[in-house]
């Protein structure tokens, strides 16, 4: 798949575009992306996506992302789009008249544009699928994807995961939540009650569900079962969110690795306890219904 920062960078021939901010490419994202594959078909010219980095509502209303611009890009990969356009978006450009925005377009020679029905561009949204009929006559709104009766939408993913609901963010992305960060040194006191963790750090703003959870971990050893611990430690009288995994049946040094972490259930909240002791026992429990979760998957 080939990548450019700008419409001015790719060859200068006939396409089909999708354009949105993609985050976290959930199904309704990806109901966009089947329809785009079956104009460019249907056209016989490469299927283009036109996207935002950052998203739109992570530069404009200080949300956090579901998918950071290599989570995308290689989301997209995977649905078999030809090429993207990740714009940089920033606050210049947010202010942009949506003429500015209608001549990107041009740019790429669209046969037909795909889009959500509620699209709008330009400075205060003026520009809407109305005005993308100046472009090309074959522009495809496609309505709200909706599952189980509820609107499919990234804002609703970060809410599920606010509240520690993998199982309902994962219906939604229809894939299992993923968090790729760098092993860094943390406080190792995991080690000295027997349960050492790999503490993350992911990029600033990645959205992270809150709670303890049944996980898989890819490091460069492979793949294996964990439980993560997101939040502030209360029992330590920790003073920062941290993300921890216990990755089960692994002995070894991560420091240093990117490792990628899938969220598969919810175990519990973040609690305090009396104590270590106390904390210990309930990383038992935790464990073993990690292990019960994970059963069959890994």
């Amino acid at each position: 798949m080939k990548t450019y920062v700008s419409p001015t960078q790719r060859p200068d021939t006939e396409t089909v575009v999708a354009v949105g901010s993609f985050d976290g490419v959930h199904l309704g994202h990806q109901a966009l992306l089947a329809r785009l594959k079956e104009r460019a078909r249907h056209y016989r010219v490469p299927s283009v996506v036109y996207t935002f980095d950052p998203p739109t509502r992570v530069l404009m209303q200080g949300v956090e992302f579901l998918s950071t611009l290599p989570e995308k890009l290689d989301l997209l990969a995977r649905f078999g789009v030809d090429e993207v356009i990740a714009v940089p978006f920033t606050r210049e450009f947010a202010a942009r008249p949506k003429d500015a925005f209608l001549d990107d377009l041009r740019t790429l020679r669209p046969r037909a544009l795909v889009v959500g029905e509620d699209f709008h561009f330009g400075r205060g949204r003026a520009g809407g699928v109305a005005d993308l009929r100046e472009v090309t006559a074959d522009v495809v709104p496609l309505p709200m994807h909706g599952l189980n009766g509820e609107d499919i939408k990234s804002t609703r993913i970060r809410a599920h995961l606010q509240q520690g609901d993998v199982t309902s963010a994962n219906r939604f992305l229809g894939r299992h939540y993923d968090a790729a960060g760098v092993v860094v040194r943390g406080d190792q006191l995991g080690r000295t009650i027997g349960f050492p963790t790999a503490n993350i750090r992911v990029p600033e703003g990645k959205a992270l569900p809150l709670g303890v959870f049944a996980v898989s971990v890819t490091t460069d050893h492979g793949r294996y079962g964990g439980m993560a611990n997101i939040g502030m430690r209360p029992t330590v009288n920790g003073t920062e969110r941290r993300f921890e995994v216990n990755v089960l049946d692994f002995e070894g040094d991560l420091y240093g690795q990117e490792i990628v972490v899938k969220f598969y259930q919810h175990l519990r909240a973040e609690q305090r306890f009396s104590g270590l002791d106390a904390l210990k026992a309930q990383l038992h429990e935790d464990q073993a219904q990690a292990r019960a979760a994970l059963r069959g998957v890994l």
